[in-house]
């Protein structure tokens, strides 16, 4: 037993250990309670303090965020744990936290050493002409300008939306690739451009995000 851990604490720190191992990417409590036995999420998040406490482990304050740091238990990962925004407020930081709906996992090639990258979950058809469905997470390289026709995440006010970016003297066209939209012209100080798309992840069931 690893020194100053209860025999329930080595039991959840292994869990841990194991599920990374498998899946590249840390579980959810109630994962790490029905592997264990324990018979309320409150009680794992106890154990999960304690461990933290005693600098086994990090936990962030959103799903799948725990992060082994004890080098002994510590599993190699072949993924990033990116934050999937959802609405974001007029004014505030891109990353503040209450913009962060989750933590969802991505492989590491699919982030390509981007710093700062991020997710935008897709809602509506207006991009299906290039293969970006409802549901739909992008991955944002996140950057302050986008070329003439590149695919970006724009703010419009306060809402991020994924088009291709056209510029016309001194406007804006952020242009649909689904014949039953119009492009959206704006003027070039009303539309704040927040990223780059450089990848794409879908769920074919739904039940991953």
């Amino acid at each position: 037993m690893a020194k100053g851990l209860t025999e329930r604490q080595q039991q959840i720190l292994e869990v841990i250990a194991d599920y990374i191992r498998e899946n590249q990417f840390p579980p959810s409590i109630r994962e790490i309670q029905e592997a264990v036995g324990i018979g309320s999420l409150r009680g794992v998040t106890v154990h999960l303090d304690a461990l933290a406490k005693k600098g086994y482990i990090e936990r962030g304050k959103t799903s799948r965020s725990i992060r082994i740091l004890h080098p002994a238990y510590q599993a190699a990962m072949n993924a990033e744990m990116l934050p999937l925004l959802g609405y974001i407020a007029a004014g505030e930081p891109l990353l503040a936290e209450n913009n962060i709906d989750e933590m969802v996992p991505v492989p590491s090639e699919m982030v390509r050493n981007v710093k700062g990258a991020f997710l935008l979950k897709v809602r509506g058809d207006s991009m299906s002409g290039e293969g970006i469905n409802p549901r739909d997470l992008v991955i944002v390289k996140p950057q302050q300008t986008a070329r003439h026709g590149e695919l970006a995440a724009v703010m419009i006010e306060g809402e991020a939306t994924v088009k291709r970016v056209h510029f016309e003297n001194g406007t804006v066209k952020l242009m649909p690739s689904n014949p039953a939209y119009e492009p959206i012209e704006i003027r070039t100080e009303d539309a704040r451009v927040i990223g780059k798309i450089v990848g794409l992840i879908r769920d074919y069931e739904g039940m991953a995000f």
